[in-house]
């Protein structure tokens, strides 16, 4: 479950591969609209916590800025291997939830 999360601000993105909900919840927090600094900085934090843990960089992005996704990126770099999926495990429940809530309404 957490290796298929795409990466925040990645080949996905600028592909035009995301879902609906993914492509409207990373343009809520602008990572649309990244400038070519922040493009870098998306890329190098992507690429450095694949490698650390092994899976995608997951944060619900409607709860955070661009600014605070990386200030994230950054703390949680830091963290172990437990302790970081369950970290992602949390992330990806306030991600569903909020889709969920999101359905429900539609109704």
């Amino acid at each position: 479950m957490i290796r298929a999360h795409p990466d925040l601000a990645g080949k996905a993105v600028l592909a035009k591969q995301l879902t609906v909900e993914s492509t409207r919840e990373q343009a809520s927090a602008g990572l649309d609209s990244l400038n070519a600094e922040e493009f870098a900085a998306f890329t190098r934090l992507n690429a450095a916590y694949r490698e650390r843990f092994d899976f995608p960089f997951i944060i619900c992005v409607r709860e955070h800025t661009k600014q605070g996704i990386l200030r994230a990126f950054e703390t949680r770099l830091a963290h172990d291997q437990a302790q970081e999926g369950e970290t992602a495990l949390a992330e990806i429940m306030k991600i569903a939830r909020l889709r969920l809530f999101d359905a429900v309404s539609d109704i």
